[in-house]
C-alpha cells in the first residue's frame, strides 16, 4: 500500500510539475527572456512519467506537438517556427529596450537576443 501511495504522489507532483513548465513554456513565447524549448521538453518528460492521457495531448496539439517531435527527433525546426521566433525575439527585445533606458538592462537583452539567435541558427531547418 505505501508503494502504492508513493506512485501517487509521484505522479501528481509530476503532472504539476509538467503543467507549471508547459505555462512558463508558453508564457516564453512571449518573453524572450523565458526560454520555451526547455519548458516544453520538460513537460514532455513530465508527462510521459505520470500520464500517457497529458502526454498524447502535449503530444497531439497541433502547436506543441510538432515541435516537440522535430526538437527532440532531428533536433530540428520549421523555417517557419525560426521566423517567426525571430520576429517574436526581436520584436518584444526591442520594444523592451526602447521603453528600459537602464543600459546595463539593455546589453543583458541584446546578450539573450543573440544567444537565443544563435541557437536556433545552429539548430537544422526543416522545410514546411
Amino acid at each position: 500500500m505505501a508503494g502504492s501511495t508513493a506512485n501517487s504522489i509521484k505522479r501528481t507532483f509530476l503532472v504539476l510539475g509538467g503543467s507549471l513548465s508547459l505555462g512558463l513554456g508558453i508564457l516564453g513565447i512571449f518573453l524572450p527572456v523565458l526560454p520555451t524549448t526547455p519548458f516544453l521538453l520538460l513537460t514532455s518528460y513530465c508527462y510521459v512519467r505520470s500520464s500517457k492521457r497529458l502526454h498524447r495531448w502535449l503530444m497531439g496539439h497541433r502547436i506543441f506537438g510538432p515541435y516537440i517531435y522535430n526538437y527532440v527527433t532531428y533536433k530540428a525546426v520549421k523555417r517557419e517556427a525560426k521566423i517567426v521566433s525571430y520576429l517574436f525575439l526581436w520584436g518584444t527585445l526591442l520594444t523592451s529596450m526602447f521603453l528600459v533606458p537602464v543600459l546595463h538592462v539593455r546589453l543583458f537583452l541584446l546578450a539573450v537576443g543573440l544567444g537565443v539567435s544563435i541557437h536556433l541558427h545552429l539548430l537544422k531547418t526543416l522545410l514546411d
